[in-house]
């Protein structure tokens, strides 16, 4: 029998992000590219700032189905920088995700939005970010994006 399957909370990542640039419908959806410019990370183990260069790259299908890859960096406050890939989905009633678009205000709970971020880092005190999977909720706002990341254990 295979191991049961627990997750446990580690940190919140909130990335600012700045105005979308849009490259149009490229025949599987509309290309979307949101700037990442600078943020937090807060935690029991870890804490730092979103380093500001990075993006997420979306796709949003015609059923609002949106696939995205955002790929940026944090620093630690002791210095390590972890650089970031988070792939997910974020999905719901498409009345909802177009108000989200417009940058209007969007209860959360209403969309589902989750991710499977990895992480690289050099720093031997983050290793362990490397060899676990994790997992994460999101929430966008107009603004930002909100992180509840999660370990596998």
């Amino acid at each position: 029998m295979a191991p049961t399957l627990e997750t446990k909370y580690v940190f919140t990542i909130t990335a600012r992000i700045a105005e979308v640039t849009t490259a149009g419908d490229i025949g599987q959806g509309v290309r979307r590219i949101i700037p990442i410019v600078g943020g937090e990370v807060r935690g029991a183990e870890v804490n730092g700032k979103v380093l500001p260069f990075g993006a997420d790259f979306q796709i949003i299908r015609p059923n609002e189905l949106i696939d995205l890859e955002a790929k940026y960096a944090f620093e630690t406050d002791d210095g390590a920088v972890v650089y970031v890939e988070n792939r997910g989905i974020r999905f719901g009633p498409v009345e909802l995700l177009q108000k989200l678009k417009r940058g209007e205000p969007v209860d959360p709970g209403l969309i589902y939005f989750r991710t499977i971020p990895k992480f690289e880092t050099g720093a031997e005190k983050y290793r362990w970010l490397m060899q676990h999977i994790f997992v994460a909720s999101a929430a966008r706002h107009a603004d930002r994006v909100v992180i509840d990341v999660h370990q596998v254990l």
